[in-house]
């Protein structure tokens, strides 16, 4: 967790409440249910796609190279996306101010998020019964609705600003809620 560089970027007039960082290693999320079966899908299809041509012998070479990009798509549905979706929270700094929320990802796939406390969005929490949970600030975002981008496939690289697998998500939202009232 890099909380300096976040403490590099405070206003003068701002004091640090909280900091901290996602929850590490794999994760799984609900839409997996779906994700899953469908990325054994299309891996195995890929896979049995490029086999049959190689095989073949007397394949056109187009052909044979047809298939790689839909092995390489399937191999990141299956394993990548959850490497990199655990490489990103382990890069990934949060902390609360007395006047904002600052969220912090280094390069690549840089991004520095700050929400002030005056403008928050509506803020939701997922928490799970050992206090790990995610707060979101703003809509979930849909599998169906156009822009999502990759936040459904990779959950850090969602646009909607979030703490992503924070420990003791309850309290933290309590602070959160008392901190807006209080800004």
């Amino acid at each position: 967790m890099a909380t300096g560089s976040i403490a590099t970027q405070l206003l003068d007039s701002e004091r640090m409440g909280w900091t901290g960082g996602p929850g590490t290693g794999i994760r799984l999320q609900a839409m997996d249910a779906v994700l899953i079966p469908f990325s054994l899908l299309w891996c195995g299809f890929a896979f049995f796609w490029e086999y049959s041509v190689i095989s073949m012998g007397h394949a056109p070479f187009i052909m044979r190279l047809w298939g790689i990009p839909f092995v390489l798509v399937g191999l990141y549905f299956v394993v990548g996306r959850f490497i990199l979706d655990a490489w990103l929270r382990g890069r990934t700094s949060y902390a609360v101010t007395n006047q904002r929320v600052l969220i912090y990802r280094p390069a690549p796939f840089g991004r520095f998020t700050t929400l002030s406390l005056r403008q928050l969005p509506e803020m939701n929490l997922t928490e799970a019964a050992n206090g790990q949970g995610t707060i979101r600030f703003g809509s979930q975002s849909s599998v169906f609705r156009h822009g999502s981008g990759y936040g459904v496939l990779t959950p850090s690289l969602d646009p909607t600003p979030q703490f992503i697998s924070v420990a003791n998500a309850g309290a933290l939202f309590r602070q959160l809620q008392q901190a807006v009232r209080d800004a």
